[in-house]
């Protein structure tokens, strides 16, 4: 299979680069810096600089849209909202219209979405058919949705990946925590009734795999595990696993005004449930929390 990535050098792109090329694929990664794809580690793994230099004859199996800059980089000022945007929506579009000038179009493109597509709910058990709530995030996420199913219209099936809060050893959420866990400096945000919708790596590559295979799967998927937990408890799951306390919560009160907008991306709650993925008959690797930090700190 003849796979492009975009944001193939990120921390999921870059696993999910590499697992498929060691499952024998034809790998391609769209990168703005070509000269770090050495950084995969996987010698035959190409680099695409610029989506205009896809052409009528370019062609694919499966095109995985993955791209976008990071919302923990920064406080939201306008600019860095304009980023988000422009880095998910707006290459979303050049890359629609990349798969339109092309004589043989894709099997399937997974694009990717993330559970901020639902808004800041509470104790609201989220699923694909469940109503939103309006804000910044949820209207990013359905803007970055609707701009890849524009690709339905030229015979392409779509498959929307809405990720919450990836689990694993090398980066990302649990990335973050692990040094200030480990000093002993750790404790739940604001009051740690928020709820933590995530998922172990393990199980987000093997989702879009099933996505990449299976022709009857379309539309929104939560990768998500079937078991969230409150911010609470995953601090104390994650404090008991490394053996150290749990003692020091940053207050909601200090952290609104310390970080903005983004604040909401801490504290803000989303019980997300993978509804469509258990409806396909998908297994999970990792549904419980203890298992999946047992798994990723076993190798810290």
């Amino acid at each position: 299979m003849n796979i492009l990535i975009t944001g193939g050098t990120g921390f999921l792109g870059a696993a999910l680069a590499r697992s498929l090329y060691d499952q024998n694929c034809r790998v391609t990664v769209l990168t703005r810096h070509p000269q770090n794809i050495s950084l995969l580690r996987r010698a035959g793994i190409q680099a695409l600089g610029d989506l205009q230099q896809l052409g009528p004859t370019s062609s694919f199996h499966a095109i995985i849209n993955l791209a976008g800059e990071p919302l923990f980089a920064g406080r939201w000022t306008p600019q860095r909202k304009a980023q988000f945007r422009d880095s998910r929506i707006g290459l979303t579009g050049h890359l629609v219209a990349a798969i339109a000038r092309m004589q043989v179009k894709p099997r399937v493109l997974i694009s990717g979405s993330a559970i901020g597509y639902y808004g800041n709910q509470g104790d609201t058990p989220l699923s694909e058919y469940s109503a939103v709530h309006e804000d910044f995030s949820q209207q990013l996420c359905h803007d970055w949705e609707l701009a890849a199913r524009q690709a339905e219209a030229l015979g392409v099936r779509v498959c929307l990946l809405r990720t919450g809060l990836v689990l694993a050893q090398d980066g990302g959420l649990l990335g973050r925590m692990l040094p200030v866990f480990r000093a002993g400096l750790g404790g739940r945000l604001g009051d740690g009734q928020q709820w933590m919708s995530w998922i172990h790596r393990q199980d987000w590559l093997a989702i879009v795999q099933t996505l990449l295979n299976d022709d009857t799967l379309h539309g929104p998927y939560n990768a998500t595990a079937p078991h969230p937990v409150t911010n609470g408890e995953f601090t104390r799951t994650l404090a008991a696993g490394l053996h150290r306390p749990a003692l020091l919560p940053l207050p909601g009160w200090l952290l609104k005004p310390l970080l903005g907008e983004m604040s909401e991306l801490l504290l803000g709650s989303q019980k997300v449930l993978p509804q469509r993925l258990l409806e396909s008959g998908y297994i999970f690797q990792y549904s419980y929390l203890d298992d999946a930090l047992g798994q990723a700190l076993a190798r810290n």
